[in-house]
């Protein structure tokens, strides 16, 4: 298969393109590395990504990103930030990529265990990890061809432990590599409308 991953340039994107790149060919894009460049708060530029990387068998996205702030500290201007980059950056790639994608294809998306274990600072995060989630449901009963789209939702990873540690205390991560193994379940399986939960 010929694969799209963005974000491929994080950890857990790098993770994810080594897991399936041992059997598929593997396009890479982010924001300052990879085969191409995307902004997933712009439209034009997602657009100007599928242009340039033509038909696909799969997209997976591992990239975005939402502010963590404490509750009485999150303006609507931070949760915008969050909503525009996560969120509405993942909704633009199935609009734009829908077209793209040869029958049968399929969409992964990214979400993240605070859906469900809220912490101290991460309202946001749960606010979109939880749209995306509701979006993956509803967007599954309806994409044409056959096309596929799930979720992998992750624990905090072991390799970011370093950055996001402070948060996530009690918390028990996961490995990269653990996590990469549900992208390759939803890419190279065939159901449709779930969330994988790497807990």
């Amino acid at each position: 298969m010929k694969i799209l991953i963005i974000g491929a340039g994080g950890t857990l994107g790098q993770a994810v393109a080594e897991e399936l790149g041992a059997r598929h060919d593997i396009v890479r894009a982010g924001r300052s590395h990879g085969d191409v460049r995307v902004d997933l708060r712009d439209a034009g530029s997602v657009e100007s990504m599928f242009r340039d990387v033509g038909d696909l068998d799969a997209v997976v996205c591992t990239a975005g990103k939402v502010p963590f702030a404490p509750l009485a500290d999150l303006d609507e201007a931070k949760y915008l930030d969050g909503v525009q980059d996560k969120l509405m950056g993942q909704v633009r790639l199935v609009q734009a990529g829908t077209p793209r994608l040869r029958d049968g294809g399929s969409f992964t998306l990214i979400t993240g265990i605070l859906t469900e274990q809220p912490i101290l600072a991460g309202a946001c995060a749960s606010l979109v990890n939880g749209a995306v989630e509701a979006f993956v449901r509803a967007a599954a009963i309806e994409l044409p061809r056959g096309i596929r789209i799930n979720a992998v939702s992750p624990n905090v990873l072991v390799e970011s432990m370093g950055s996001y540690g402070s948060f996530f205390r009690g918390f028990e991560p996961v490995p990269a590599a653990r996590a990469a193994l549900a992208f390759s379940r939803s890419v190279e399986g065939r159901q449709t409308g779930q969330v994988y939960k790497v807990w």
